[in-house]
């Protein structure tokens, strides 16, 4: 643990001590407590149809979540690292109860029984998954939905109307375009008090990314370059830290790919190339052809359901170029989706973030405690002050804010100098290769050199009398961070 998760730990014990003649609330900072040491929580929302359940699946690396419009896709559920498989229920009224654990077809199944989806508060199922170790993953219900308590769960989870913080440490929200409603939800997902990041822990997926480019081999291509015009806009900037594209269902599919499948999609491969894509305009036609060919319409339309047009169009083309065997379309299916790039993202900008983003967390809960007012009186006094003094001591949570402020334009950096002073923040990942726009593995000796390149840098910059107020106290906290660089390599004297 760093010595911000430490200075977290301690305020909530003080906390506890507080109000431990209260206990409704010294057991709920006793959850928070023990949520200080969990995974890093990363809630996936957006609209429904989005692609939520089959992103969580391709992160997974396994079918955990329905992708059907089922009851149990209307309730919070949560992804955990587990020894054993296990389903549990929480109802809003009465105790937790165990599920049965089932799996058809290679898909988990979750089945509510008599339980209707407004009686849950959330499904709890824990997996054992490598990936789920350092992250709970949770999905949510789909806002903009028909069923406005469906879209009343999700925002109630990540956006409580009241003091409470949200349970999620970050976010990635899923969308195909950026729409009024989308804006409008991450606007809203923003906490409040305490070292405010806004945007800082949200990142932007753009799901179902093949259908941009018309389903085309190329249309990750485009998928790509509209993220990338996304990621450069002002007003998305302002709304979260990055934007992705992802071809979920391909991600998915590529994650659990089995023998058989590989079989048909080579039997299709050795179809006529003009043949092959006649088939492959419409749904209609493609299981047309199956009527008399080698690959029959119903192997055909499971095909379709585990990969799309695109998916098949693409690995029928992989797998002419050497795509020889399940593991090596696997491969190259998951290095095509995006997946890897947004596991990346979530990597550098979540999970090397974990400490900061929990101990931020922490700090909230407090925060919402104290704001609540509920009769400490002068014992507060001692736990105000213990929260100010890590606030002002924590530089962690100073770049959390001017990322967010560079990201929405209420500050700006010398323009020659913002993508590196952005960078220097940790906006690309928190190590010191990452800040300093090194590779992974570049010996000590050069980091060093390139942090004091920078410090010196930017060190001129908080002299500069041409700029603004704001902006030099911007560019003193990057000079912070660039002598936090030297500190942690021990050669700062």
């Amino acid at each position: 643990m760093t010595a911000l998760a430490d200075s977290a730990r301690r305020v909530l014990l003080l906390a506890i001590d507080v109000y431990r003649h209260q206990p409704d609330t010294a057991r709920w900072l006793h959850d928070q407590l023990r949520r200080l040491d969990e995974p890093l929580r990363v809630a996936i929302a957006g609209k429904v149809k989005a692609g939520k359940s089959t992103l969580l699946n391709a992160l997974v690396g396994e079918q955990v979540a329905p992708t059907d419009a089922g009851e149990c896709t209307r309730v919070v559920t949560w992804y955990r690292d587990g020894t054993t498989p296990r389903i549990v229920l929480h109802p809003h009224i009465g105790t937790p109860r165990p599920l049965p654990v089932r799996r058809h077809d290679g898909a988990l199944e979750i089945d509510l029984g008599a339980t209707s989806a407004e009686e849950c508060e959330r499904v709890v199922v824990d997996w054992p998954a490598q990936s789920l170790r350092t992250t709970t993953l949770i999905d949510t219900p789909g806002i903009a939905s028909t069923s406005k308590d469906v879209s009343r769960r999700t925002v109630a989870f990540l956006d409580p109307d009241d003091d409470t913080p949200t349970e999620a440490d970050a976010v990635v929200y899923l969308m195909r375009h950026v729409h009024a409603q989308d804006a409008a939800f991450l606007e809203a997902f923003r906490d409040q008090g305490v070292a405010r990041a806004t945007a800082v822990n949200t990142v932007a997926v753009l799901s179902r990314a093949d259908e941009i480019g018309g389903g085309r081999v190329d249309a990750m291509f485009s998928a790509r370059g509209i993220a990338a015009r996304y990621r450069a806009d002002p007003t998305v900037r302002g709304l979260c830290q990055n934007v992705v594209a992802v071809a979920g269902l391909l991600a998915q599919t590529a994650r659990t790919l089995r023998q058989a499948e590989h079989t048909a999609l080579a039997a299709l491969a050795r179809t006529a190339r003009d043949d092959l894509e006649t088939e492959l305009l419409s749904v209609d036609r493609f299981l047309r052809a199956g009527r008399d060919a080698e690959v029959t319409t119903e192997v055909r339309d499971r095909l379709l359901a585990r990969f799309g047009l695109f998916g098949i169009r693409l690995s029928s083309s992989l797998i002419r170029q050497g795509a020889d065997g399940p593991a090596a379309l696997a491969t190259e299916l998951v290095d095509r989706s995006g997946l890897r790039e947004l596991e990346q993202v979530l990597h550098t900008q979540f999970a090397e973030r974990r400490d900061v983003l929990k101990a931020r967390s922490a700090l909230l809960a407090v925060d919402s405690v104290l704001r609540s007012g509920d009769g400490t009186g002068h014992h507060q006094g001692p736990l105000t002050r213990e929260i100010d003094r890590v606030l002002s001591g924590a530089h962690e949570f100073t770049e959390l804010r001017l990322l967010s402020a560079l990201r929405s334009g209420s500050v700006t950096l010398p323009k020659r100098d913002a993508d590196d002073g952005e960078r220097l923040l940790g906006d690309a990942g928190a190590s010191p290769a990452a800040r300093l726009g090194l590779e992974p593995g570049t010996p000590s000796n050069e980091v060093a050199d390139a942090a004091y390149a920078a410090l010196e840098r930017w060190h001129r910059h908080t002299v500069n009398p041409m700029l603004g107020r704001a902006t030099t106290d911007a560019c003193r906290a990057v000079v912070r961070s660039c002598e936090g660089i030297l500190a942690g390599l021990g050669t700062l004297a």
